[in-house]
Order: structure tokens, then C-alpha cells, then sequence
């Protein structure tokens, strides 16, 4: 899908006229979310993701963690996303995804039963670092709206797809996968 870039951009492909020190604070926003541990990966993964499509995030639709993918995440288990509820995902999984969609497009109408669910298949802390997950992977939005988020710059393979790891400090490197 083609979405024009609505921004000047410079050469690097990233918004001219960027405030350094904003993007700085929201990197390193983003740096520390990562670096959480408590979730287990395809969960990450599957919400990750969930938010992708839910932003219509080119990048983030093309990226695959890798440690998801080593832990059991594949292309067949993830297909599974847009249609969860009918879908043969976990519990746990399909209680994750519905928190993302009622996150994103209605909080205010987070039902006493939701709030249930999740407190059954979390721990607080899972459940903390899923919440702020999805904040983080919402920050795409901001790429979305500008329409810098296309996958010129990103080493796709051949069916689309590139992995992504992040390292300690919560860095991202994208590979091809």
C-alpha cells in the first residue's frame, strides 16, 4: 500500500524540523518498554502486532520479533490476529488482544469483565507491561499520520518480512529475516 508522506522529510527520510530533544525523550520512552521482561515474547508479539494493524503501520505490519518467532510465534499463529475470537489462540492471547483493542479505540468502556479477565491470565506485572506495550507500540501512530512509516528503509525478504531484535539498552536492529 502506497501512503504519501505528508511531511518534508530530508535525506535520512525522517521529518525536517524535528525537535531533538522530544524525540530523544520518546526514544528513550520507547527503549525502556522494551527492555521490560515479565511478558513472555508471543504475547508481545501478538499485541505488537495488533497494534500494527490496528495503526496501519507499514514498518510495524513487515517487522517480526525474533525472539516470538524462536519461542513459537510463526506466520500460521500470527494469521490468527484479525480474527482472534474465532480463532483457536489461548485464552490468555485472545484476553491480550481484546485489552488492545479496547485500549485503543474505547477505554472508557473497559468492561468490569475484561478487567476480570485479565486480572485471571496476568500477573500485575505482566499485565503493567502489556498496557504500556501497547502505548509503546502506539507511538507509531505519529509515522502513520505523517506517512513516514513506509518500508523503503527497512531489509525486507521476499515475502515482506524483516525481523527485529532489540538489544540491552533497548535499541532496535532490523534484519532481513
Amino acid at each position: 500500500m502506497t501512503r504519501a508522506v505528508r511531511v518534508l522529510v530530508g535525506a535520512d527520510g525522517r521529518p525536517v524540523g524535528r525537535d531533538a530533544e522530544l524525540v530523544g525523550i520518546l526514544a528513550a520512552y520507547q527503549d525502556a518498554v522494551v527492555r521490560s521482561s515479565h511478558l513472555d515474547p508471543v504475547t508481545t508479539e501478538l499485541v505488537r502486532l495488533r497494534c500494527a494493524r490496528q495503526h496501519d503501520c507499514r514498518i510495524c505490519q513487515s517487522l517480526r520479533l525474533t525472539d516470538a518467532r524462536e519461542a513459537g510465534a510463526s506466520d500460521d499463529v500470527l494469521a490468527k490476529i484479525d480474527h482472534y475470537e474465532a480463532s483457536d489462540l489461548s485464552e490468555r492471547h485472545k484476553v491480550a488482544l481484546r485489552l488492545v483493542d479496547t485500549f485503543i479505540w474505547r477505554p472508557s468502556e473497559m468492561s468490569d469483565e475484561l478487567v476480570g479477565q485479565a486480572r485471571e491470565h496476568f500477573s500485575p506485572e505482566e499485565l503493567a507491561e502489556l498496557l504500556v506495550d501497547i502505548t509503546k507500540w502506539s507511538t507509531q501512530k505519529i509515522h502513520v499520520t505523517l506517512g513516514t512509516d513506509g518500508t523503503d528503509r527497512v531489509p525486507l525478504n521476499e515475502t515482506g518480512i524483516a525481523l527485529l531484535t532489540f538489544d540491552e539498552a533497548g535499541s532496535a536492529r532490523v534484519t532481513s529475516a
